[in-house]
């Protein structure tokens, strides 16, 4: 059965009478009975649906820190007007003098750069964010990456390339590597197995020819057999040494193989092994720098996934992750997210495929690949556009200092408004420094034009 369509993972899974076998797998050999136990909404996809809606409904707002301030500081200000205008009067100033410093408090004090401190540093952020291929769908997202504590990894989509290639020929015959993979994706283009598509996928990258195979059979369960240049060849698993009486003198390089998480093909050609081509899917090619960046940048890396324990293990400790959490399901996996956000972290999410839509819905950020299915998609925060693991660490890059940034606009602008609230309220006239309203007004666009310029500078420093 090929899963992949719901467990994300691409290498076939055998089953047996009384296994149970999920709605969505594709049989790829024979003919299956199978007896449904769930249908509509108790389904695995339904389950799947029902956990995405779930956990999107009880993500939290966020306070952006504008607002929180801005909450505080205009009631403040208008207050403070007021008890200018009223002092004034006491003081034996006019209703139209006092009137003039009520006004120059309220357009000095205007909070027009405060307003504008997060969202220009946001909106330039996202711009940056674009150049390099990251899709942000929330605003806020630019303001939280840089808390992230957790980095949780999906591995077949993510870390890996999702599909089956070619990861190692052990070639005994007189044929060279090229000739080999044309005799065997010859007899594989005939075939549907997902093994085959390796197959068929080298020879059109590197342009190889298609030879005539005449006498084709398709074994099942066991392999493919054919005729092609006056030769039988024998191509599949290693049922065939028991089916063909065959030797197989080739069991230490076959455990070798296996022991690196890769699926076996023996080739024989007229009743002898000549060649064994190990088939798995492979890792990123920057997959284990990015890990790297990211424990540099204090960041706890997980690889939680689906696939067996054997091969995750294999994956991970070749990438750098120590921790590891497979063969579990689309519920175990959101369950992972809801325990670690329990504790207390912050947890970004990178997944590409079904199973994962309900743990990225959940995670504070969730990430998918622009090539991920669109339920994944459509359940992510962030979308890396170029399929590229670089971008996680350029995002938590612009996220810092798009936060800095933040921060200096509010120093910015508050800094304006302490300098001249107390010149507007008149407290500096006994040393002849006054301002009238149009002088505000002048002070309020130098406030502005500070941060616009200041949140501009993003563009520059990344």
């Amino acid at each position: 059965m090929d899963e992949s369509f719901i467990s994300g993972e691409s290498i076939p899974v055998k089953k047996n009478v009384n296994d149970k076998v999920v709605a969505g797998s594709v049989n790829l050999d024979g003919i299956v009975l199978c007896k449904a136990e769930n249908i509509g909404k108790n389904s695995t996809i339904s389950e799947i649906v029902r956990l995405v809606v779930e956990a999107t409904n009880t993500k939290a707002p966020i306070e952006r820190i504008a607002d929180k301030v801005s909450g505080i500081f205009v009631p403040i200000v208008i207050i403070l007007a007021i008890i200018t205008f009223v002092v004034h009067l006491l003081l034996g100033f006019t209703f139209n003098e006092s009137i003039v410093y009520f006004v120059t408090v309220l357009v000095c004090a205007c909070p027009c750069a405060l307003g504008l401190a997060t969202p220009l540093a946001i909106v330039v952020s996202e711009g940056l964010c674009a150049k390099n291929g990251i899709l942000v769908k929330k605003s806020e997202i630019m303001e939280n990456a840089n808390k992230i504590d957790v980095v949780v990894f999906d591995k077949t989509g993510t870390l890996t390339y999702g599909n089956l290639r070619i990861s190692k020929i052990i070639n005994s015959s007189n044929y060279s590597n090229n000739t080999l993979i044309e005799i065997v994706s010859s007899l594989e283009d005939k075939s549907t197995h997902p093994i085959a598509s390796a197959f068929k996928n080298y020879a059109r990258e590197n342009n190889l020819k298609q030879l005539e195979v005449n006498e084709f059979k398709n074994i099942t369960g066991i392999g493919l057999r054919g005729i092609i240049n006056k030769k039988e060849y024998l191509v599949g698993n290693n049922k065939i040494f028991k089916k063909f009486k065959i030797d197989n003198e080739f069991f230490k390089e076959e455990q070798e193989l296996s022991s690196n998480g890769n699926s076996i093909v023996y080739v024989v050609e007229n009743n002898k092994v000549i060649a064994l081509i190990g088939v798995k899917d492979i890792i990123r090619n920057n997959a284990f720098s990015v890990i790297k960046k990211l424990k540099k940048i204090n960041k706890r890396v997980i690889m939680l996934t689906g696939d067996n324990e054997i091969t995750a293990n294999i994956i991970a400790k070749s990438i750098g992750i120590k921790d590891v959490i497979a063969n579990v399901s689309p519920k175990d996996k959101s369950n992972k997210i809801k325990e670690l956000k329990a504790k207390g972290l912050k947890v970004m999410m990178i997944g590409d495929g079904i199973n994962d839509a309900p743990s990225l819905s959940l995670a504070d950020i969730g990430v998918s690949l622009n090539s991920a299915i669109d339920i994944a998609a459509d359940s992510a925060d962030v979308i890396l556009m170029r399929n590229d693991l670089n971008s996680i660490c350029k995002l938590f890059e612009i996220s810092k200092k798009t936060l800095s940034n933040i921060k200096e606009n509010l120093f910015w602008a508050f800094f304006y408004n302490s300098l001249m609230i107390p010149i507007a309220c008149g407290l500096l006239e006994f040393k002849n420094i006054i301002m009238n309203p149009m002088l505000a007004g002048l002070a309020m666009t130098l406030s502005s034009l500070t941060v616009i310029l200041n949140a501009l500078r993003l563009k520059k420093g990344i």
